[in-house]
């Protein structure tokens, strides 16, 4: 399986819908590195342009990878090894495409859904069970992902839908749900 997440810090929204550089949310790292490591990730890029925000992931990856962490926790270790933090977009489709030698499938997600760009659970599975090409799926934090990002991805998959019409998971939640659903057994 070539799977790919990519978790965007810019360009983002906030609740007001102007477009924002959010800050790193060290539970998001441990979270999500924890779930894609369960299901099979090949990496998870964490994006963000600002040097500090870098910084204090790159300190949090040092300590779980390499520090006392490492020897605490080996399966923390495990995880944690698969984040690559870097600054944009951009990086990352280049490092997935060196990586493996074509330009990955960009596949976003959002809580609302997109017509006429959609994408159901049922075909990233398809995709992801064919192995070509390499996927890469990517999660905005704060409000989302803007637009900017949304109008370049090849496909926005469908949102998660709950019981009642309150829609606003943490991103760390909404990536093991769909995680769950693209590559569980």
């Amino acid at each position: 399986m070539r799977l790919y997440v990519g978790l965007v810090h810019f360009p983002v929204y906030n609740k007001h819908h102007e477009i924002i550089a959010s800050a790193i949310t060290t539970l998001d790292l441990h979270d999500i590195a924890r779930a894609a490591r369960t299901y099979d990730v090949k990496k998870l890029f964490v994006m963000t342009p600002l040097d500090d925000q870098r910084a204090l992931a790159e300190q949090v990856l040092r300590h779980w990878t390499s520090g006392h962490g490492a020897r605490y926790n080996l399966f923390r270790k495990e995880a944690m090894g698969l984040i690559e933090v870097v600054s944009c977009l951009d990086d990352t489709i280049d490092d997935i495409a060196e990586a493996e030698g074509q330009r990955p499938l960009l596949i976003a997600t959002d809580a609302s859904a997109q017509k006429n760009r959609s994408i159901s659970y049922e075909d990233v599975r398809g995709l992801l069970e064919d192995g070509t090409p390499p996927v890469l799926l990517v999660f905005g934090t704060a409000w989302g992902l803007a637009r900017d990002v949304m109008n370049r991805a090849d496909h926005v998959l469908n949102p998660i839908w709950g019981r009642t019409d309150y829609n606003h998971l943490s991103v760390r939640s909404a990536a093991a749900i769909i995680l769950d659903r693209l590559a569980g057994r």
